[in-house]
């Protein structure tokens, strides 16, 4: 991989990353929201998403990883 699709990779992840946890944010609130509004049924199925958006993000944080370690080599 050329040292500019490095780059570029490295950039469309970081965007990803970016969004991902700006929607966690989101899901947290609305199901906060929800939770005190008396409403306990999408708590679980919240903390799913959630677990889903984390692993998302952590296989994302791996790949920037490897291709700045592959990088550097």
């Amino acid at each position: 991989m050329t040292r500019r699709g490095g780059l570029t990779a490295i950039d469309g992840a970081m965007a990803l990353i970016a969004i991902l946890l700006i929607v966690q944010m989101w899901l947290l609130t609305a199901t906060l929201e929800s939770f005190l509004g008396g409403h306990p049924e999408p708590v679980i199925p919240a903390a799913i998403i959630s677990g889903v958006i984390f692993a998302a993000c952590a296989g994302l944080y791996l790949f920037i990883r490897r291709i700045d370690a592959d990088r550097v080599d």
